[in-house]
């Protein structure tokens, strides 16, 4: 293409390049998602119908692009890890970013349907999501990002269920709901669950206190050649049905998921 007098505006173009030999977590969150479910009237306080659909919707993203080896979510956000040996868009952030807020949003929008048939989405009420990269240099600091996001869920799933049990059943108004659980600790909430309403939080679906693990397992590959392999390699063993991203309830804090699943931490 011949050149213009106009393109030194490319000067002005900057990337950022992540750091090499490291995984990356590419973090999307619902962005203006109190108003977006308070628009469309979701359960509290949990709604399993928009958790399919963040589930789904994440489980496309993992089946469209193969270096990520691992999903975790809960809520409205989702975290990707990608391999440590990524070479995808050359690492550089803005492309990355980018791409899973929009391939994410694309697939929620066309999920959604299925999960609220009589709820169409309205053009003044579209979902949207955005995204942002971390590097995690090592295995520890890796573990303790996902660790910190489950302990987040479990905090914040009691705390809510609390809450709206409160409401919902004990009728308080949601200040007062507030006021009560003021300074109260996870011991105190368990106790007003079940002394007051007969609740055993342990008994609480999984999904709800720890959130959604999706994991892609290779089936007949030895673990140590997974981490080897190309982009293309991955896509080729997912063509041939080598691959299956699987979704769990589990505890990822703890060492067991891990330490089956040697592969996400080469």
């Amino acid at each position: 293409m011949a050149k213009s007098r106009f393109e030194y505006v490319k000067q002005f173009e900057r990337e950022n390049y992540l750091l090499p030999d490291s995984w990356i977590v590419i973090r999307v969150d619902g962005r203006g998602f109190h108003r977006f479910s308070s628009h469309y009237d979701f359960r509290k306080p949990n709604d399993e119908r928009a958790l399919r659909v963040m589930n789904q919707a994440a489980g496309a993203v993992m089946r469209s692009i193969p270096d990520v080896m691992m999903a975790y979510g809960d809520s409205d956000e989702y975290s990707f890890v990608l391999r440590k040996n990524c070479t995808l868009f050359e690492r550089r952030e803005s492309k990355l970013v980018s791409t899973f807020a929009s391939t994410f949003t694309a697939y929620y929008m066309q999920l959604w349907p299925a999960e609220f048939p009589d709820q169409p989405l309205e053009m003044a009420h579209l979902p949207t999501f955005d995204s942002r990269a971390v590097v995690y240099p090592s295995v520890r600091s890796l573990r303790d990002y996902f660790s910190w996001r489950q302990a987040d869920c479990h905090i914040n799933n009691l705390y809510n269920t609390t809450f709206w049990t409160l409401v919902q059943q004990g009728g308080r108004t949601t200040q007062q709901a507030e006021e009560e659980l003021c300074k109260t600790v996870s011991s105190d909430k368990h106790e007003i669950l079940f002394s007051k309403f007969g609740i055993n939080y342990n008994n609480e679906p999984e999904m709800y206190k720890k959130g959604t693990t999706l994991v892609r397992e290779y089936l007949d590959v030895d673990p140590e050649t997974v981490a080897t392999l190309s982009s293309r390699q991955l896509e080729r063993l997912r063509k041939k049905n080598k691959v299956e991203v699987r979704e769990l309830y589990v505890d990822i804090i703890g060492d067991a998921f891990w330490n089956e699943r040697p592969w996400l931490l080469m």
